[in-house]
């Protein structure tokens, strides 16, 4: 068995862009919706049996309590937000299990889920259907992997050292000190992707590295004095930044069994056509059927 944890606002984002690239046309109002719902369908097409979509249906989180400077919905597009609680709506008719998030946020929904997955005995593999970099630390060998549908690749524990320089233990802390824009993570002053995996790669984790740069054991590295100045200075900012990073690990989304996809609801026909999407109730009986 392998399970399949989708990130629906990612997918969410990916269709209306991907429609729009070019400036060739105007999508429609529920284009995204319905290029999701197709998107879900040929997973399941595909073959996938045990399905999760996360959604952040609230922009805002916890994290937001914890440092005003985290991402919100501002300058997200007014039609993509309009949309997320059609598509919960349109997956949950699909018969898809749906974790709408409001005081956590997606990729905790599918850290916890992928958790729970792993630590079940019959799964063979958990795939994480997202590029996003903060879920890289919940790979697991390639047991817990993620998947980059629009790339078609695997991301396992040998990829994401290969990526970042560090294992998936110290991903959270990477991103505490190289920052994050996409979720308005500063990070440290001076300390790049290099330097930080450089630094990581020795110590793993930001208490285990020294104060004082004379007792770093990194072999090669430039401006170590002026990184170690600036950690110094700015554990605290560091430590808070981490936790952002990290996902939890607690948000309630059930057992294995409660994601198994049964075919589309009585509802799906009329929440199709609702969304001029009428070709998709053919296509998801024919997954059914696969």
């Amino acid at each position: 068995m392998r399970v399949h944890l989708v990130d629906g606002t990612y997918e969410l984002f990916r269709q209306h862009f991907g429609a729009t690239a070019g400036g060739t046309r105007t999508p429609g109002e529920f284009d995204a919706t319905v290029g999701t719902l197709a998107s879900t369908i040929q997973l399941l097409a595909d073959g996938a049996t045990h399905v999760g979509v996360a959604t952040d249906s609230v922009i805002e989180s916890f994290r937001n309590d914890l440092f005003p400077g985290y991402k919100t919905g501002e300058g997200m597009p007014p039609e993509l937000t309009a949309q997320i609680p059609v598509l919960e709506e349109a997956l949950r008719d699909l018969g898809v299990t749906v974790w709408a998030m409001e005081r956590w946020e997606a990729d905790d929904a599918l850290a916890s889920a992928a958790l729970v997955a792993a630590a079940d005995p019959r799964v063979e593999q958990v795939l994480i259907v997202t590029p996003d970099k903060d879920l890289g630390q919940c790979v697991t060998g390639d047991r817990v992997v993620q998947y980059d549908r629009r790339k078609r690749e695997i991301v396992d524990e040998a990829a994401v050292r290969a990526k970042f320089g560090v294992g998936p233990e110290s991903i959270a802390d990477y991103l505490a000190l190289v920052g994050d824009t996409a979720d308005g993570i500063p990070g440290l002053p001076g300390w790049g992707a290099k330097s930080t995996s450089a630094v990581l790669s020795r110590y793993g984790t930001l208490e285990a590295i020294p104060d004082e740069a004379s007792l770093w054991d990194v072999e090669g590295l430039r401006g170590a004095a002026k990184l170690a100045v600036t950690l110094s200075e700015h554990r605290d900012d560091a430590r808070l930044y981490r936790t952002l990073a990290t996902v939890a690990l607690d948000v309630p989304v059930g057992v294995v069994d409660d994601w198994k996809w049964l075919g589309p609801t009585e509802r799906f026909a009329a929440t199709c056509e609702r969304l001029g999407g009428g070709a998709l109730v053919a296509r998801a009986q024919r997954a059914l059927r696969a």
